[in-house]
């Protein structure tokens, strides 16, 4: 099994496509009511138009080689972001930010931790 895609709930089309663009996305769908962005590694995300957003319970993980770059790169953008870079308890380095609905988006340091934590329930480390 492979995940396909990620797609969020947006109240504005426009503003979600200007905001993930912004995020280093490029736009290769876009219908008014829909927008399917690929990511340069060729992963693909996208927006649907939604009414209301209420309560967002899902966190979007974007994985990078280098996450403080990743972030400095981003808010050189016009990115703004809640949490900057941290280790966390977990053996993952992130920082947090949310899109223009509230859809919450962690930028993620690439680490064979992803996989294989130490607690891994099969005891395997690779």
């Amino acid at each position: 099994m492979k995940l396909n895609q990620v797609t969020v709930g947006a109240t504005d089309i426009p503003r979600a496509i200007e905001f993930y663009t912004r995020l280093g996305m490029t736009l290769i769908v876009e219908d008014g009511h829909y927008a399917r962005f690929e990511m340069p590694a060729g992963d693909t995300f996208s927006v649907h138009q939604a009414d209301t957003i209420s309560g967002a319970t899902t966190v979007v993980y974007f994985e990078f080689a280098d996450v403080d770059t990743a972030v400095k790169d981003a808010e050189a953008r016009g990115i703004t972001f809640d949490s900057q870079p941290e280790d966390q308890s977990w053996l993952w380095r992130e920082a947090y930010l949310s899109d223009p609905d509230g859809n919450r988006i962690c930028f993620l340091q690439e680490s064979p931790n992803r996989r294989f934590p130490p607690w891994r329930v099969d005891g395997r480390t690779a």
